[in-house]
């Protein structure tokens, strides 16, 4: 057998070896890598180049190899999931960088991460003053995640004690041009009404690159042709009852906000006869 079409198939071994260990490893291994899970990684690429450029007969023993890093990796992810122990032996523990405010000098010493280092980890995440942050804490990733003061947090439904209805995943109805049958299905929509709606824009399905439903039954689509020009509001039915399930949410907030017990009231009963609106209405809009 000629030399380059055994280099060939020995890589193509390799290749797919690799992606058998990368199976069984599990997906750990592709996310952002701990400190054993690094030299894995490594030394598993080593291997792997060795086993297909090895011109002696003793290529097969990196094959061996590579099988037996798997075998420790596996174990000692095991070991890890039954020991904390040995998780913090081998992974290390978070540190916390910063706390109240105040940057921990002698923890970011200790990580060898410099100031420049962690202001840019904090502008990542929005934040540009360390003031504003409770904690920063380093992983054991490297990654570094931080939890703002309670007053610098974005405001939420949550918070301002508005009741909000649990949204589901948009459903990709349409891709290359084809439809999606059970996607589109599980939205509560057919083909008929997915082709109504697609006329109103004088769009063919077959001319549709990628669409979406939303949980408001709204039409989000992507044409083929990137020049193509749609109308600003092909789906306005569906935008009303975003509109009216918008103006249920103020009302209700406002009713919060204000002072006034009467005008609370008010705003309550307004946001009932919205409710109630757009419960008679959903129907008629999708029928």
């Amino acid at each position: 057998m000629y030399q380059w079409v055994e280099i060939i198939l020995r890589t193509l071994s390799a290749v797919v070896f690799l992606l058998l260990l990368t199976k069984v490893l599990g997906k750990r291994q592709v996310t952002e890598l701990s400190v054993f899970e690094y030299i894995t990684g490594i030394t598993i690429g080593n291997l792997a180049g060795y086993v297909s450029l090895e011109a002696e007969n003793t290529w097969y023993l990196g094959m061996i190899s590579l099988a037996v890093w798997a075998a420790v990796s596996l174990a000692i992810e095991l070991l890890q999931m039954k020991s904390k122990k040995a998780r913090d032996w081998i992974d290390g523990q978070p540190t916390v960088l910063i706390q109240n405010g105040k940057i921990l000098e002698g923890n970011l010493k200790k990580e060898r991460v410099t100031t420049d280092e962690l202001m840019e980890s904090l502008r990542r995440k929005d934040v540009f003053k360390p003031a504003d942050v409770e904690f920063a804490v380093m992983e054991v990733s490297g990654a570094i995640n931080v939890m703002l003061k309670a007053e610098n947090q974005p405001v939420t439904p949550k918070t301002l004690g508005l009741r909000v209805q649990p949204e589901h995943e948009p459903q990709v109805v349409i891709m290359d041009g084809k439809i999606l049958p059970d996607p589109l299905r599980s939205s509560g929509y057919n083909e008929v009404w997915l082709k109504k709606e697609l006329k109103k824009s004088d769009v063919k399905i077959e001319d549709v690159f990628l669409a979406q439903i939303d949980d408001n039954g709204s039409l989000y689509f992507d044409l083929f042709d990137d020049k193509a020009k749609l109308p600003k509001n092909p789906n306005g039915q569906a935008g009303l009852l975003a509109a009216l399930k918008k103006c249920e949410a103020d009302m209700e907030m406002y009713g919060l906000l204000s002072g006034d017990d009467k005008e609370k009231v008010q705003y309550a009963a307004c946001a009932k006869q919205l409710q109630k609106l757009i419960d008679d209405v959903r129907p008629l809009i999708y029928q």
